[in-house]
């Protein structure tokens, strides 16, 4: 037996579904690097919003977009979106404004096209870092950015948890309402894609969810 020498770990699912929480913990346990794509799309959102620019407007993002720089930051077992070489603040992609608006610009196909050839740059970005794997989460890494990831998984969980989840967080969250508009967009929509693990978590403590994943993963680390 050897070790497999790099995993691709693809984890889809809604708002407050527990991707976040879970692709940390699986990045620190197995010392993956970390690609939560949701605060890509709403770095993106924030800058656009700054610029003035609506998601109304596809031509004007296109256009704004086309300016833009992305880079990376690795912090610990982050991968952090640098524009121009900025670094994001983390208030900023957390505001109301973008919460509020950032399901509407991922629906653009202008906004998905600029960011998937980043998106999976970021495992050159792993292996470049010497990080044993790369878990990224979002709504579309098993289905569009990474179909062919070594292992692919999908989380749901009832809007009411997911709800109280946010609340406990200090966040206001219509995570129905991004579900449906995430969900009914014609490109990359959400959903679970086939050969995926789906795992409700409704009813898990995060550390079940953690355990469940991490024993698929640590049985493909391994290789006769």
């Amino acid at each position: 037996m050897s070790l497999n020498p790099f995993l691709i770990v693809a984890i889809d699912g809604g708002a407050a579904s527990g991707k976040s929480s879970t692709a940390r913990a699986l990045a620190e346990r197995y010392h993956f690097l970390h690609a939560d794509t949701g605060s890509y799309y709403r770095a993106l959102t924030a800058e656009l919003l700054h610029r003035g620019v609506a998601a109304t407007n596809p031509a004007a993002v296109r256009a704004e977009l086309a300016e833009l720089k992305l880079g990376t930051e690795v912090f610990l077992s982050q991968a952090r979106m640098t524009i121009h070489g900025d670094k994001i603040s983390p208030a900023d992609i957390r505001s109301s404004a973008v919460t509020s608006t950032v399901s509407h610009f991922a629906a653009l196909p202008e906004v998905r096209a600029a960011l998937l050839p980043y998106q999976r740059g970021l495992a050159d970005v792993a292996r470049k870092h010497d990080f044993r794997g790369l878990v990224m989460e979002g709504r579309d890494i098993g289905s569009v950015i990474f179909p062919n990831a070594d292992l692919r998984f999908f989380l749901t969980a009832d809007p009411a948890a997911r709800v109280r989840r946010r609340a406990n967080e200090g966040q206001a969250d219509a995570v129905e309402e991004r579900d449906r508009l995430d969900s009914s967009r014609e490109n990359a929509p959400l959903a679970c894609p086939i050969g995926a693990v789906a795992i409700d978590s409704t009813h898990m403590a995060l550390g079940d969810v953690v355990e469940r994943i991490s024993r698929l993963i640590s049985a493909r680390q391994f290789r006769a």
